[in-house]
């Protein structure tokens, strides 16, 4: 599919279209070699809501942001090297439907398709990408990655000393290493996360006392997995937002959500999703609706309250 893409005037055509969207708030995407294989809008799981984004997928890059105008505008580029990417599906529940994670070693989070077999479509094609390109390069897949931040409105209080309320002068803070919303009187120390960032990051006083016991060798996400247990972890991320570093603004831009839903553009052959549906390994086939236009479920968690949405603090 890239082969036959890579030097056609379409993929060219798309790939100047994409540029042109972001505009000065974008860098340049066209290099050689470099395919569009996919667009379209999901919602992305940030620290306060969840948001629709715009992401396009390119056999070496996956690029998102903020939609300001539908299929005209976008701002706040962010690009993230596929050779990083890690997915994993999440299981459906009554709050959340189509979902997975997007993992990399700076930033992960969580995003949700319109329907089950876009979720599917999604996932074959990014995991189909990095495979090829891991394959190519001869590199192994990254194991470290980002920690995936909890959303601030499934905390009301600190979720290490479990007595803080936060509130508009009691502020939430996110540990950069296990993604935990926490007082700034938990989360006093800073540590270095090379993996995240060159200066030492914020961290939760737990992460903190783990890291100084720590090879410098491991990555946070390593370190994280293997200090906080597998359930502890699992719990967190569940209902997950942003990590660390992330400037994907609260501000508001305008949104899809009064048009009709857009299905997903896959340039070139469907064998890849195919494929995976064949072998059901990303969901399983009774799952699946097919045809169906319904928006995404995804609502403030079960567990938040006005109080809390009330309350959200300012974030460091």
């Amino acid at each position: 599919m890239v082969d036959r893409l890579v030097n056609s005037e379409a993929n060219t055509r798309r790939i100047t279209s994409v540029e042109s969207c972001f505009g000065s708030s974008g860098v340049p995407l066209a290099m050689q070699g470099r395919v569009l294989v996919g667009e379209g809008v999901l919602t992305k799981m940030c620290r306060k809501r969840p948001k629709s984004r715009q992401f396009f997928l390119f056999n070496d890059i996956l690029v998102y942001g903020n939609i300001v105008i539908g299929k005209k505008k976008y701002n706040k580029q962010h690009i993230m090297p596929l050779e990083e990417v890690s997915l994993e599906s999440i299981a459906d529940n009554q709050t959340y439907r189509n979902g997975w994670y997007i993992r990399t070693t700076t930033k992960s989070f969580v995003v949700f398709a319109a329907t089950s077999t876009e979720k599917q479509e999604w996932m074959a094609h990014i995991n189909k990408c990095v495979e090829d390109l891991l394959r190519k390069s001869g590199k192994k897949p990254v194991e470290n990655h980002a920690a995936v931040w909890v959303p601030d409105t499934d905390a009301s209080v600190c979720m290490h000393c479990k007595k803080t309320q936060f509130t508009f002068i009691q502020r939430r803070h996110h540990c950069r290493n296990c993604g935990a919303v926490v007082c700034a009187g938990c989360s006093a120390k800073k540590f270095l996360l090379p993996q995240q960032s060159t200066k030492a990051l914020r961290v939760c006083d737990a992460c903190y006392e783990r890291l100084k016991h720590v090879p410098s060798s491991l990555g946070s996400g390593e370190d994280s997995a293997a200090a906080t247990g597998a359930a502890s972890g699992n719990k967190l991320n569940t209902t997950a937002g942003d990590s660390s570093n992330d400037e994907d603004s609260d501000e508001e831009t305008a949104s899809p959500g009064g048009e009709s839903h857009d299905e997903p553009r896959f340039y070139g052959d469907n064998s890849v999703l195919s494929a995976v549906e064949d072998s059901s390994t990303i969901t399983s086939p009774s799952s699946v609706t097919t045809g169906s236009s319904e928006a995404p479920q995804v609502t403030p968690s079960v567990q938040s309250s006005p109080a809390a949405l009330a309350t959200t603090g300012s974030h460091c």
